[in-house]
């Protein structure tokens, strides 16, 4: 497999000296070049890595508040979890969208242009951050009734919450460099930064909890010292080792003409992000109107459930990645192929998560809840037997995901978002009164189905030219 740091010459022809800057960094690679899948895999295995040392901040919440502090506390992180990944979805696909313009630029070898979309970006979701989260900390209280929060851990979710949303700034740093560095081929030293911070985080989330004894306050304090380091650690980085990616001061200005192309592009994947997630929230209202045991079954459940498909929605936004670049580049060929390689990678992932999932439901579930809370286990062992066996389903979402937002179609992957969460929620809400607990867990994989279907409809439809898909 070849491996480059920088464009060739060739590529580069008829751009400024600064736009041929070389410098030589083993952990980049040249996602236009080489075999498709050992390419596509070598650069989704740091990303892969990095969520799973993402999911461990908030594992380490959970696994240290449920055995330290107890169930309700447990019920309180994991709604808590569910309202912090909602905020944070929106930040991290707005950088998810600015990484897609980041990546073609790249692909195209117009640095120029690339920084241009930089700093621009970079204002813009800043921007966007410091709105979200002043309105978070003013509506904390009508969002925890509107999620009808038991009377019994509500205390516990406003104390956890009102810490961790001062978290939201550092989330975005993070986000934003790490998907400018995997957009020229670094998905290395995104992973070394989370590892670092993972590493702070449980240790500090022991000691707090578990030795000074301060509750589910010392777990939230503990997740935004861990994204502190993280995020400011990231962004120097980027500027002091990326040479490629220093910013002349001429260059620290805001075009104006590309506010509007960049909110309409990262937006798009924004929306699309925190659409699939206030879904996942509405749900969770429905989940916790039957109860604390019910929440806390959920809680534990969804986050076994993300880190088991965790490893396919990684490589898609590697293969995202892929895609983004090569479209740049006019590699059609080799879009293709690699297309037709992540969807044989993608079923064998899940194919594997599905028989760990379905075979070890309540071992699994009692990673985080004491084998005396049989209740609980059930529940939960429930749910993952259920959305164990449909994993494909999610993960060739994800690679639907990921291709419509390298090809600059970013509105179908909102579609097919608002489809397969307008399907969850729509039966869960329906189905539920009559029909239990069941019901929502069904509506899941219900949904994902007809999204697939509606993606593989339309992928055909764009690569074929139709008329109806000009405008999306």
């Amino acid at each position: 497999m070849a491996e480059r740091s920088t464009p060739d010459e060739k590529a580069v022809q008829g751009k400024s000296m600064e736009d041929k800057t070389v410098v030589r960094q083993p952990q980049k690679r040249d996602l236009t070049m080489g075999n498709v899948t050992s390419t596509m895999l070598l650069f989704a295995v740091p990303m892969i890595l990095g969520n799973v040392l993402q999911q461990c901040y908030n594992l380490a919440d959970t696994w240290i508040v449920g055995k330290f502090v107890g169930s309700g506390a447990l019920a309180a992180v994991g709604s808590a979890y569910t309202l912090m990944t909602f905020l944070t979805s929106i930040i991290t696909g707005m950088c998810m969208g600015g990484g897609a313009l980041f990546s073609i630029c790249y692909g195209r070898r117009d640095i120029r242009k690339m920084k241009e979309y930089m700093v621009s970006s970079f204002v813009l979701i800043l921007g966007i951050t410091v709105l979200l989260t002043a309105v978070s900390f003013a509506f904390l209280h009508p969002v925890l009734r509107l999620m009808q929060i038991p009377l019994d851990v509500y205390d516990m979710m406003y104390d956890y919450m009102w810490i961790i949303l001062f978290g939201l700034p550092f989330i975005f740093l993070y986000n934003y460099f790490a998907f400018l560095l995997r957009s020229v081929g670094n998905s290395v030293t995104p992973l070394v930064f989370l590892g670092v911070s993972t590493v702070l985080n449980i240790g500090l989330d022991y000691v707090f909890v578990a030795v000074f004894e301060w509750n589910v306050e010392g777990a939230a304090i503990a997740t935004v010292l861990a994204q502190i380091i993280s995020g400011i650690g990231i962004a120097v980085y980027s500027f002091a080792r990326e040479t490629m990616l220093r910013l002349k001061r001429e260059e620290l200005r805001v075009n104006g003409g590309m506010l509007g192309e960049i909110f309409s592009y990262s937006g798009a994947t924004g929306v699309q992000q925190s659409v699939m997630n206030f879904g996942i929230l509405m749900v969770q209202g429905l989940v916790n109107s039957f109860g604390t045991a019910v929440m806390a079954a959920f809680a534990a459940g969804v986050k076994i459930d993300t880190l088991a498909y965790m490893p396919a929605q990684e490589f898609g936004n590697a293969y995202s990645i892929f895609i983004s670049q090569n479209y740049g580049a006019g590699k059609k060929d080799r879009i293709r192929k690699g297309s037709k390689s992540a969807v044989v990678v993608v079923l064998l992932f899940c194919l594997a998560a599905s028989a760990v999932v379905f075979l070890l439901a309540r071992q699994l579930m009692g990673i985080f809840i004491s084998p005396g809370e049989t209740e609980i286990i059930n529940i939960g062992a429930g749910y993952l037997q259920i959305e164990g066996a449909c994993y494909c389903g999610i993960g060739i979402l994800f690679l639907l995901y990921g291709y419509f937002r390298a090809v600059e179609k970013p509105k179908i992957s909102l579609l097919l978002t608002v489809i397969s969460l307008g399907t969850r929620v729509a039966l869960a809400y329906a189905c539920a009164p009559a029909f239990g607990v069941g019901a929502i867990w069904w509506a899941i994989p219900i949904g994902w189905a007809l999204a697939d279907v509606t993606g593989a409809v339309l992928i055909r439809a764009v690569n074929t030219g139709k008329k109806k898909c000009k405008n999306i």
